[in-house]
């Protein structure tokens, strides 16, 4: 029984607060004065009366009702009743004054103050929400107060709160207040189940079934929820209605249905809430960001974007939508009906309500179900303890992955659940019912919309029946104000009240009821029904997961196989156990199997089963979720100790010691759960044998008891408590107190042995997680555990703040003593026992670091099991091992091909092998650590002379708890090896290694690389002893060279020196010698002169310039002045430029005296000389390295200088303009007949033959200056030189001021040609933001230089020297000049370096990250690799430009050996096609980056001196350049990208001596420059590259580009924007089983052993892997497959195997045969494809790769033919893309074998002989003729197969007349004979030749 009302409260406007801007109430009156005992009145309630702030009105407003609710500090809800009404303020004197002070005229306006309108609230406090009963009640007492009705107050207000009503049992009480009324109460029947009336029926028809469902999810997974209205009641009414929905789960957080405007921050609370405020207020909600809100009037749901709400899983979502909507809409259903039923209607709002909610407490018993299966009874006297087992619930359901649950039930709301619906013994509730009862009726009638409409019925009846247990409610009786009473004028205030009364009738009714009995409430306790056990756990699908049988068919197979011995078997078995093992199903198989192999707790295991035991066991643990992960954990908790092996006499090692390095170890939910579902075994056995001893009370048979639960035994328990006596019950209490204390020692323990390492003395935490990405494989067992994580994961609680500090001991017990803790408090041991245990705790935890101090010796000695055979790799010829293998495994980076990834397959890393270390190489062997992978062999090197960078690392180990130490090796040859030693390589051997490494990597001489030593013994290695006693070849060398002149023909011995010969030459006699050496023949005499000008012309570069006609040695000898050129020796004793060959190209008419002033103006010394010349236009390319800044103002004077002082006419500015000159004089249409230097036009002959080239290239020209120098706009005119005597102004150079550093001008733009013919396939539109040009504005006036019309000049300058802007900056060009100055900014070698570095990132990551700006692509971007490229094929193709218009020009860039270097060699590469082959290519690279000293070794930072300027691969960029230009133009170039990709690797690789040294002269002075001639070449060791490459082409043709089919005179000219350049794969392809592809004898060697049986015998079907397989070689091209074949073929007739290059020109002539022969037939216009190939060459129309090659190559391979057709000099050559196309007919002409006319006579006798076109098709097999040459359709066709024989014929009637008769021939087939007349006797012979070898070839 409770009171109807606590507390009646007169709460009104607070007038003497009202200055103070918002008004406030006070409570006039209350009732009771004091306070009841058992509920104190709530503090606040004038707050809630006027929710939006008390305030005076204007008129006065109808009466409103509205119920808040206020919680108070016990959770208690107390529910305010507020009726609120309108009273009449007094005037008051303020106003009074105010209207007496305004003035006379507007008294009228004033006569009286506006009258103002007071709030007054009648509030009713209740702990029972009866709202209809209390609107009645405080209706009636305002009826009383507004009509003035004869009842007294007092009495009504004593009767009201006197009233007493039962809480439930589903009576019904009838109440009056005395004031002739009548209310009849029903209670609900279960006061368990909320009361909601219609409210959720509101709420779901404001709102809708979706929204409401978000809220109902917020709501349980605990987010903030907000509801807006205008109505107070609505808010309440709503939120009453979402809780009413959550049954039977109970809210636990902030609630409160109206919020008043003062508690508006209470929205900022972090807690979740429900709370519900006037929508007057929506202005404040803007900045809650974490709220949802639910506008009732508007009926939308707002959910910021920061939220995520977890939804219903499916099905239930879909089903409770649909149910939803049958029971809101039934007509639904209906609405397509022809003819709908009739009597289709919603139920009324009050049961429509309870249908809602009989939907959502189905969802809640499908969600729930089998929940009762998963408590855990910890303890059941004297109070029940019970727990909630979360992760088997989940897992029982297949639930695990769902978010909307797991989050249900870790909220406080099913915390609650559980304690107050846990206990087995307690009143049940439809909710109970529905759980143990119906589960099934609702799995069976999911789809069947019927059915689950009848049980929804069915469940809101009851509901219904629990709120309205009466249906024939008697009538109220109340009475009601009349209407309009509230507006009347007159109205008293309402009375105030005599306390004394009130209290003396509440008084008198607490007296009566302390003499009435006590009512007793039944209690009708019951044993709650468990209900069916979880279903079986199937996934959504309705697929059991994985659980195919044959997977646990193999699970079973292979423990049988282990426990049986059969190991061979088993480790068959093992790979597809290990990947079943990944689905659930298996891995509760595996427990079970391995449960079914223990005897008596222990199995003990021989080393090999042991080992394959705990490598499932790790398995298992490995691939499965957190919540799966404790499962499993749980199901091999007891089997971890069990299995064990015996180590030594006395000693076992169990498993727990291998396996954990699992974090489930160290999750307290884990233990927690084990150790309680643990108790509850011992307490059910307990109660089990309690019962068993008085079978007679329970009245069941044994069997039945045995089976039952322990929640159904800890029911029967509490039903029996009462009955027992006092000492039995204190004996049962002490038993489950020892019961759990037990336990706690036990569990002890097993913590123990799972977070102890095994290896303690380590003393050291581990402070990484210890979860491997893989499968876990334990080969060692000197493992190391999770103690260290233990710290990691709970530092931050009590306990492990100095984890740091403390051994792994302190941690362990620390841990331990925090699960002790937590376990006993909740199961209610007792203090003393808890002490004892705390005690205890350490003796146990160091008596087990004893135990395994014996076990971890023993371990160490025992051998390691099954650690794989260290595979030994393959060295060179020369090579030796520096250490020998260190076991490691191969960790996988940044790049995801190797780990299965996205590209399939396998994972091949991690892998486990061992690093070795060799003379040459840094070589990792090895095999995958996944097995299924496990028969591959992996190798990943790179040359110790390209290692570039080395990081310690830090790894988790998989195999044991211990974190490895490891190495990041970075190499220049875009490789990377992450490895972690093996725990049996010891520290110092690594650090031996790294020691070696950086020995290797950086010698102190050159003479120490592998391209030295190879070869030979260790005991010729130069040992550093033997460094201190001899000096260095180079000092020696230098002071040789510092004697040589006075040594003439004196002949000194010096180990290893050549004695310079005399070099006898009339025009200079002063020259002495010129200095060679030899390291290898250590001969002393000294070469006559016959020898060293033999050596002389051999040189690359005296070869080359003979090509060119730049001169020889014998004319340089005998001064010849017809050549414009001469070879000069001035530098033979590299004494003008250390860095330059001996020979150089000079003008004629410079003196050799002239070079060595001019050479001090420039920086080392490196002086502008001839590198090629165009054989067309007799342009000269020459190189230089930049200006000194003297000399730079020196060479352009400005006019306006004073005249110079005779002393300073030879000076070297003078010097140098002579030189420049006598440049341009070279050229024959610059110098004039009269021998003046001045610029005459060209000559006419000349303008004619290149006119029409030169009108379309002009503007090309200016365009691309502008690109490269980086000009606006304006500068158009500049360059567009056209036809003679158009005006034209030098290129001035910029105004200082102008210029900027950076990339990107807003108003440069790229030119685009518009040019027609040839020049329209290249034109530059490109992208204003990848300019890599300056900013400089090149109007010519921009510095002061004259206007144009100052002088005449010459359309072309003569000679272009292109510079850097940074060195030109304020130098003046002088007008009268005949050199034009193009100023560039240019990136020097430390961009490159930087660049490189970047770029190196960017391809070989060293982890994958998923941070977007970290991508391949953003770092590409940022590395600016490509835009070097850019710059440098632009600067390229001007200079190419400008020297195919006729300009010379000099590159003289930074010192002449980096960038230079790289232009120089592009230029001649795009401009000549002799450079493009393979010959010629080494000459290229010989001559311009050998002979004239680009330093490689400084570059590639080849020794210890050269260490610290780090690695900068200029020529790589230039190979680069080379694979992009050999991408767009694949037939023109001779060598494959194979070769470019060889040269890239090997000039870092220090193999060869080619690379070494920085220039001939070092390489003079170690004697490298003449070696082969005196020295028998060693077979095996090669010391050139070169040497290697021409023997290797021989065998193979590796480096031959099959596309190759040149065209004369073709120059290129690429693409150079950024989207035309590509990422050369050499960056980023590798190929892990066998290596870098670039040293021949591995790889091939390696094929060899492979093919002798070191595998099994292989399949017909092939496995390519990407990134681990060599594509070219397992999927080689057409052609070298048919080459291949062939020699085979050929080797097994026995016949010697031609070369493969033999047999392709064979190819090649034979075709080029047949094509001439066709030609003779043909008309010029249908000549083969061939030559319409080869002219459109640029790979973006046809997309030729390297290796594919499609049917139509053979014919591509003449280019004999092309040259008819089109004229080779001219520009027109290239046709346009349609032509290209058009070249490609119908499928007929591409197999055109042979064609051409003959006579055929028709199949009868006297049929008529008629011409026809016949084409021989040997692809078809068949011979078709056609009525002419262009007809395309086939009038007949002769099939070769049935062809018996081919003869010569004889003339028959009608046969054309005047042809001899051995052109007839007759064809016979199987069906006819056909006649056939061809033109004469020798046509008619090559047509039977044709058909015969067709019929051979069949």
């Amino acid at each position: 029984m409770a009171r109807l009302a606590d507390y009646f409260v007169l709460v009104g406007y607070d007038h003497d607060k009202r200055g103070s801007g918002d008004g406030q109430g006070r409570i006039i009156q209350r009732f009771p004065e004091k306070e009841w005992e058992d509920n104190p009145f709530p503090q606040g309630i004038q707050l809630f009366c006027q929710p939006s702030g008390w305030h005076l009105v204007l008129e006065r407003k109808s009466p409103n009702f509205f119920v808040a609710v206020l919680t108070d500090i016990n959770s208690e809800r107390h529910y305010c009743a507020c009726f609120t009404f309108w009273e009449a303020v007094e005037s008051s004197q303020p106003q009074k004054n105010h209207t007496n002070d305004v003035d006379d005229e507007e008294d009228s306006k004033f006569v009286q103050a506006p009258q103002l309108f007071a709030p007054k609230s009648l509030v009713l406090v209740s702990q029972l929400d009866h709202t209809e009963v209390f609107r009645n009640c405080l209706g009636l007492i305002y009826t009383i107060y507004i009509d003035s009705l004869n009842f007294p107050l007092e009495s009504v207000i004593g009767n009201l709160l006197t009233c007493i009503i039962p809480i439930t049992g589903g009576s019904q009480r009838t109440i009056s207040l005395g004031a002739g009324d009548r209310q009849v109460i029903q209670t609900p029947v279960n006061d368990a189940l909320p009361v909601s009336g219609c409210s959720v029926a509101l709420l779901l028809k404001q709102l809708g079934i979706n929204n409401v469902l978000e809220l109902f999810c917020a709501a349980l997974t605990e987010h903030k929820i907000l509801f807006l209205s205008s109505s107070y009641q609505r808010l309440t009414e709503a939120c009453r209605a979402l809780l009413a929905l959550m049954f039977p789960l109970k809210y636990s957080f902030t609630y409160i249905p109206i919020l008043p405007a003062q508690l508006l921050e209470v929205l900022s609370s972090p807690t979740p809430f429900i709370i519900g405020i006037h929508s007057s207020f929506r202005a404040e909600m803007q900045d809650l960001l974490d709220v949802i809100v639910a506008d009732l009037d508007g009926g939308t749901v707002l959910i910021p974007e920061c939220i995520h709400i977890s939804v219903l899983p499916e099905p239930h979502l879909l089903q409770t939508q649909t149910a939803l909507s049958m029971v809101l809409d039934p007509e639904l259903e209906y609405a397509d009906y022809a003819f709908p039923p009739s009597s289709m209607s919603a139920s009324s709002m009050k049961f429509q309500d309870k249908e809602i909610r009989a939907v959502f407490l189905r969802l809640f018993a499908q969600l729930f179900q089998g929940y009762r299966w998963c408590l855990q009874i910890i303890r059941i006297h004297p109070e029940p303890v019970i727990r909630f087992h979360k992760v088997a619930f989940l897992a029982q359901r297949g639930l695990l992955d769902v978010d909307f649950l797991t989050k249900v039930l870790e909220g406080m709301a099913f915390a609650r659940f559980v304690s107050e619906r846990g206990s087995p013994y307690r009143p049940c509730d439809l909710f109970d019912e529905l759980v143990a009862n119906e589960i099934e009726r609702i799995r069976s009638e999911e789809g069947n919309a019927q059915k689950v409409l009848k049980h929804v019925k069915e469940i809101s009846e009851q509901l219904h029946r629990n709120e309205n247990p009466y249906p024939a409610v008697a009538m109220h009786k109340i009475q009601k104000p009349k209407e309009g009473s509230h507006l009347r004028v007159q109205q008293n205030t309402f009375p105030h009240l005599d306390e004394g009364t009130v209290q003396w009738i509440i008084d008198q009714a607490t007296a009566k009821l302390k003499n009435a009995p006590p009512a007793v409430k039944a209690e009708m306790k019951c044993m709650v029904p468990m209900g069916p056990p979880s279903a079986t756990m199937i996934d959504q699908n309705g697929i059991v997961l994985a659980n195919s049988a044959r997977r646990l068919e193999v699970v079973r197979n292979c423990i049988t196989y282990i426990f049986e011995n059969k190991m061979l078997e088993a480790k068959k078995l093992l790979p597809a156990m290990l990947r079943a093992l990944k689905g659930r199903a298996a891995r509760q198989c595996l427990t079970q199997e391995l449960n079914s192999h223990v005897l008596q707790n222990r199995a003990v295991l021989d080393n090999q089963q042991f080992d394959y035991i705990v490598r499932m066991m790790n398995c298992a643990l490995q691939d499965c979720t957190p919540l799966d992960e404790h499962l499993v954990a749980a199901a091999l908790l007891p089997l971890v100790t069990a299995f064990c092996r015996k180590l030594g006499s006395g000693v076992t090692q169990f498993a727990y010691s291998c396996i954990q390095e699992h974090l489930v170890w160290t999750n307290l939910q884990f233990w927690e759960a084990m150790f309680y579902s643990d108790v509850q075994n011992h307490i059910r056995a307990l109660y089990l044998e309690v019962d068993g001893d008085h079978p007679s009370e329970t009245g069941c048979n044994s069997v039945e008891k045995q089976q039952r639960s322990a929640l159904e035994v800890a029911a029967e328990q509490l039903r029996m408590w009462p009955t027992r006596s006092k000492e039995k019950q204190q004996e049962l209490i002490d038993k489950e107190e020892s019961i759990v204390y037990s336990q706690a020692i036990h569990y002890g323990n097993r913590l123990t042995y799972l977070l102890l390492p095994l290896d303690t003395s380590k003393n050291r935490l581990l402070r990484s997680t210890a979860v491997g990405d893989l499968e876990s494989v334990s080969n060692s067992f000197v493992t190391n555990s999770i103690a260290g994580s233990v710290a990691e994961s709970y530092d931050t609680e009590s306990g492990f703040e100095d984890a740091e500090t403390s051994d792994v001991a302190n941690s362990v017990v620390r841990f331990i003593n925090r699960f002790v803790d937590k376990v006993c408090t909740e199961s209610g041991v007792s203090n003393d026992h808890l002490k004892a245990l705390h005690a205890n705790l350490p003796d146990i935890v160091q008596m087990h670091i004893e135990t395994l101090d014996a076990v971890h010796r023993e371990s160490k000695r025992h051998p390691p099991i099954q650690k794989p055979k260290l595979l030994r790799p393959a060295l060179l010829v020369g090579e030796e091992l520096v250490m020998e293998g260190l076991r490691v495994n191969l960790i996988p980076d940044g790049r995801e091909e190797s780990v299965g990834g996205s590209l399939g397959g396998p994972p091949i890393l991690p892998a486990e092998g061992a690093i070795f270390l060799t003379t040459y190489r840094i070589i990792f062997k090895g095999a995958p650590i996944e097995t299924l992978a496990g028969e591959q062999t992996v190798i990943r090197s790179f040359p110790v002379a390209s290692f570039a960078k080395e990081k310690k690392i830090n790894q988790q180990s998989r195999t044991d708890q211990d974190s490895q130490d490891g190495l990041q090796l970075r190499s220049s040859t875009f490789q990377l090896m992450k490895i972690t030693f093996d725990e049996e390589v010891a520290s110092e051997m690594v650090e031996i290694f790294r020691k070696h490494i950086h020995k290797l990597r950086y010698p102190q001489y050159v003479q120490s690389t592998f391209a030295f030593t190879v070869g030979q013994s260790p005991k010729q290695v130069v040992e550093s002893k033997q460094k201190e006693k001899n000096p260095s070849l180079r000092t020696m060398s230098k002071n040789i060279m510092k004697n040589a002149k006075k040594t003439i023909g004196r002949q000194y011995v010096t180990r290893k020196k050549y004695t310079p010969p005399t070099w006898d030459q009339r025009a200079t006699p002063h020259v002495s010698e010129e200095i060679e050496q030899s390291a290898l023949t250590l001969s002393t005499t000294i070469r006559s002169d016959k020898s060293t000008m033999s050596h002389m012309v051999e040189r690359a570069c005296c070869r080359d310039y003979q090509r060119l006609g730049l001169g020889t040695l014998s004319n340089s000898l005998t001064r010849s002045k017809n050549e414009p050129f001469r070879i000069t020796t001035v530098n033979r004793m590299y004494s003008v430029c250390r860095s330059y060959p001996s020979l150089l190209i000079i003008p004629q008419s410079i003196q050799d005296s002239t070079m060595q002033r001019i050479s001090r103006c420039y920086r080392q010394n490196r002086f502008p000389v001839v590198c090629w010349r165009n054989s067309r236009t007799k342009a000269v390319l020459l190189r230089s390295a930049g200006l000194h800044g003297k000399s730079v103002v020196g060479l352009f004077k400005s006019q306006n200088a004073p005249a110079a002082d005779p002393s300073q006419t030879d000076s070297t500015s003078l010097a140098q303009e002579k030189y420049l000159q006598a440049v341009i004089n070279s050229m024959p249409h610059y110098a004039d007949t009269g021998g003046r230097n001045t610029l005459s036009g060209f000559t006419s002959a000349h303008m004619n033959s290149s006119d029409s080239s030169d009108k379309q290239r002009q503007p090309k020209i200016s365009v691309l200056m502008k690109q490269v120098m980086g000009g606006k706009e304006e500068m158009t005119n500049t360059f567009s030189r056209g036809v003679l005597g158009h005006r034209a102004r030098v290129i001035t150079l910029a105004n200082p001021r102008a210029t900027t550093k950076g990339k990107e001008s807003p108003q440069g733009k790229w030119g685009s040609m518009r040019g027609s013919g040839r020049l329209s396939a290249y034109s530059l539109n490109s992208d204003v933001g990848l300019r890599l040009a300056g900013k400089d504005t090149l109007s010519p006036q921009a510095n002061g230089g004259p206007s144009d019309s100052h002088y005449l000049r010459q359309p072309r300058a003569g000679l272009y020297i292109i510079g850097e802007k940074s060195q030109l900056k304020g130098a003046k060009q002088d007008p009268s000049q005949q050199w034009e100055v193009v100023p560039i900014d240019i990136f020097d070698a430390r961009h490159v370096k930087t660049s490189f570095k970047k770029l190196m990132k960017a391809c070989v990551p060293s982890s994958s990250s998923t941070d977007p700006n970290q991508s391949y692509y953003r770092s590409l971007e940022e590395s600016d690799w490509l835009s070097q490229l850019h710059k440098l094929l632009q600067v390229s193709v001007l200079v190419v430009e400008l020297l195919d218009n006729g300009s010379s020009v000099l590159i003289s860039l930074e010192d002449g050996w980096d960038v230079t270097t790289q232009v120089v060699s592009l230029v001649q590469l795009l401009s000549d096609q002799h450079y493009r082959t393979l010959e010629g290519f080494r000459l290229l690279v010989e001559k311009e980056w050998l002979s004239f000293g680009h330093r490689f070794s400084h570059r590639g930072a080849q020794t210890m001196a050269s260490q610290s300027s780090g690695f900068t691969p200029v020529f790589l960029q230039f190979l680069d350049c080379v694979h992009q230009i050999h991408l767009q133009f694949p037939m023109e170039f001779e060598f494959s990208l194979h070769y470019l990709k060889f040269l890239a690797y090997h000039y870092v690789s220090n193999r060869f001596r080619t690379f070494l040294l920085d220039s001939d002269h070092e390489r003079i002075e170690l004697g490298l420059m003449y070696e082969e001639k005196g020295e028998k070449k060693n077979q095996h060791t090669y010391k050139s590259v070169w040497d290697y490459i021409d023997r290797l082409s021989k065998k193979t043709p590796v480096f031959f580009n099959y596309l190759y089919a040149p065209e004369d005179g073709e120059v290129l000219r690429p693409y150079g924007n950024i989207s035309n350049l590509k990422v050369w794969d050499y960056y980023t392809h590798e190929t892990l089983s066998e290596g870098p592809p670039y040293d021949w004898e591995l790889v091939y060697s390696r094929r060899e052993q492979v093919d002798d049986g070191e595998r099994a015998p292989r399949t017909q079907r092939k496995i390519v892997w990407p990134c681990y397989d060599n594509q070219n070689k397992t999927e080689p091209d057409a052609i070298s497959k048919l080459l291949e074949e062939m020699q085979s073929l050929e080797s097994e007739l026995g016949q010697v195997p031609d070369k493969w290059k033999e047999t392709w020109d064979k190819i090649k002539t034979t075709q080029r045969t047949e094509s001439k022969q066709e030609g003779k037939h043909l008309s010029s216009s249908s000549l083969l494809m061939s030559s319409s190939l080869s002219h459109h060459r640029r790979s973006q129309c046809v997309y030729l790769h390297e290796a594919a090659v499609g049917s139509t190559l053979n014919l591509s391979l003449d280019t004999d033919s092309s040259t008819t057709s089109t004229p080779s000099s001219g520009v027109m050559g290239r046709k346009s893309t349609s032509t290209l196309y058009s070249q490609f007919q119908t499928s007929e002409s591409e197999h055109r074998s042979y064609e051409g006319i003959l006579y055929k006579r028709g199949g009868a006798l006297l049929k008529a002989w008629k011409p026809r076109w016949f084409v021989l098709d040997k692809t078809k097999h068949q011979l078709r003729y056609y009525d002419s040459k262009s007809d395309t359709d086939v009038k007949g066709i002769v099939d070769l197969t049935e062809v018996e024989s081919v003869t010569l014929g004889t003339a028959t009637l009608g046969a054309p007349k005047n042809i001899e008769d051995k052109a007839f021939f007759d064809l016979k087939t199987t069906k006819r004979v056909y006649n056939f007349c061809a033109q004469d006797s020798q046509s008619a012979q090559q047509w039977i030749d044709k058909i015969q070898s067709c019929l051979s070839d069949a």
